[in-house]
């Protein structure tokens, strides 16, 4: 990896019904913000929200989404990938993305690289309860982790309550990821989100790039925004606030590792790949394996999760 400047650009999804005109609305508008980031502040990567072609919570069934939103690559995400070559920026953007039959969509993380080319597609791999298609929602999940190796890094893939699973991150980072973007559209508290993306880059020693959407959806789903930009010893380099807007760091190895914690003058010594109890881990495989409980014995109901209902808290 070499020292760059990165991006976190949240962005509002149109709150009007999805249609292949929003979509195309809300792509022309992320386009937009992606030359006025450029010209601003010269990133060589910039990160959108999830989702950012429909918002998250897109207020249709499974059949209807997939009969409105394109494969990936496909036409509608096509000038993403053209204002990247514009620019010559890699951006990574969120959409959903038709499946091979209807009624199976993924939510994907894209990469497209300064030609314009598509570098890399990640399939979120653990959707929430509420999205997860098993669960009644509308999206299918993923089964496989994505490393691209670029001319800036190493960069993985994760999506929003992916990052909640530290082992996704873990096997990310142990495939090589020196940078994890984070496209995203959470809404359960600005102090969880903090927590997750500093946790998931202290964890792994890796570079943490998370951008939140704000803003509404077509279902009416509030947005918080709150990018941010998180070192490897969990500093938050650059964050954001609630409306549209980007948040810009240099990222820069050489300086990323070199003190034990920020501020301090004592080297960095450890090493949490190496220094893994492998032994353990091994002896254990059959227990990371299983389900397991969760601590309370929380059993799902038919009732609606408090996260579910409409309040300040949200849903993610």
């Amino acid at each position: 990896m070499r020292a760059f400047t990165a991006a976190a650009l949240q962005v509002q999804p149109s709150p009007a019904p999805l249609t292949k005109e929003t979509i195309a609305a809300n792509v022309t508008h992320c386009v937009d913000l992606v030359r006025e980031c450029a010209a601003t502040s010269e990133p060589e990567l910039i990160v959108l929200p999830e989702t950012c072609t429909t918002g998250f919570s897109p207020g249709v069934g499974v059949r209807e989404l997939w009969d409105v939103i394109d494969p990936i690559p496909g036409e509608q995400t096509q000038p993403l990938q053209d204002v990247a070559a514009e620019l010559g920026v890699h951006l990574v953007y969120g959409a959903y993305a038709r499946g091979p039959e209807r009624g199976v969509v993924f939510n994907c993380s894209v990469l497209a690289g300064p030609d314009g080319s598509q570098l890399g597609i990640y399939n979120k791999t653990h959707p929430f309860c509420t999205e997860i298609v098993s669960g009644g929602g509308w999206v299918t999940p993923g089964d496989d982790v994505c490393v691209v190796d670029t001319d800036l890094g190493r960069i993985g893939m994760m999506i929003c309550f992916d990052g909640d699973f530290p082992e996704l991150a873990r096997i990310t980072a142990l495939k090589g990821a020196e940078i994890i973007t984070r496209p995203s559209a959470l809404l359960r508290s600005a102090d969880i989100w903090e927590l997750t993306n500093r946790a998931r880059a202290y964890d792994n020693h890796v570079f943490v790039i998370g951008s939140n959407a704000t803003g509404t959806d077509p279902d009416g789903t509030l947005y918080f925004g709150n990018s941010m930009i998180v070192s490897p010893i969990a500093e938050v380099l650059a964050r954001g606030s609630t409306f549209e807007q980007w948040v810009v760091a240099r990222l820069d190895p050489d300086e990323a590792l070199r003190s034990l914690t920020p501020g301090s003058s004592v080297p960095q010594g450890f090493d949490h790949l190496a220094d893994r109890n492998l032994a353990l881990i091994k002896n254990h495989l059959d227990t990371l394996s299983s389900a397991g409980e969760t601590p309370f014995h929380y059993q799902r109901s038919g009732a609606p999760l408090p996260s579910e209902r409409p309040s300040d808290e949200g849903s993610r």
